[in-house]
């Protein structure tokens, strides 16, 4: 599973610099392309525009400490996948995905300088961003599912815990005799 998540993440970063070569060659001089439009309400456009920061521009000019963290982030992702410490197909998913979206956004600030976004929300003012971040905050948003909602072995370990100490100290109990117990089943039997 890991291996075909990797591949996937690949194709991924693939499909993100090829969108990002098409909106470079085709949108660098030119006025947004309507993408998404009803009636005369502009829902999305494409558009060109380079990015030196990160997400909603913050950091911007920090491409040195962005490509550094993004380095560390994208080595502990590898590392967490190939060592099998992250098992779930859901959380494998999830890592993959924002190890794509984050190797897309590497490979630019690597070799451009900035990322290129493209994808401009009309529809309300929000940040232009691109395929890449897509995959990060799917993937992110997944993760935090799990966490808040799938992830049940906390909870399994916590009950299960409980119900050793509350064995032990049923059996531990000076108090408790078997007298006790056997007319607790007594008056069970009394009642059918």
């Amino acid at each position: 599973m890991v291996y075909f998540a990797l591949i996937a993440a690949l194709i991924l970063v693939a499909a993100d610099q090829l969108i990002k070569l098409w909106v470079a060659e085709n949108l660098a001089w030119s006025v947004p392309l309507q993408f998404i439009k009803f009636g005369d309400t502009e829902v999305i456009n494409l558009a060109y525009y380079e990015n030196t920061g990160a997400a909603f521009s913050i950091m911007t000019g920090k491409t040195v400490i962005l490509i550094i963290l993004t380095t560390v982030l994208l080595l502990l992702g590898l590392y967490l996948l190939l060592s099998k410490k992250i098992q779930k197909p859901f959380l494998i998913v999830s890592v993959s995905l924002m190890f794509a979206g984050g190797l897309g956004n590497l490979i630019d600030r690597v070799f451009r300088g900035y990322v290129i976004d493209y994808i401009e929300v009309k529809l309300f003012k929000f940040a232009v961003f691109n395929f890449a971040d897509c995959c990060v905050v799917i993937g992110a948003i997944m993760m935090i599912i799990y966490a808040l909602f799938l992830d049940k072995s906390d909870e399994k370990k916590a009950v299960a815990d409980g119900d050793a100490v509350k064995l032990d100290t049923i059996t531990d109990d000076e108090d408790c005799d078997s007298e006790d117990s056997g007319e607790t089943s007594d008056s069970g039997d009394d009642d059918e």
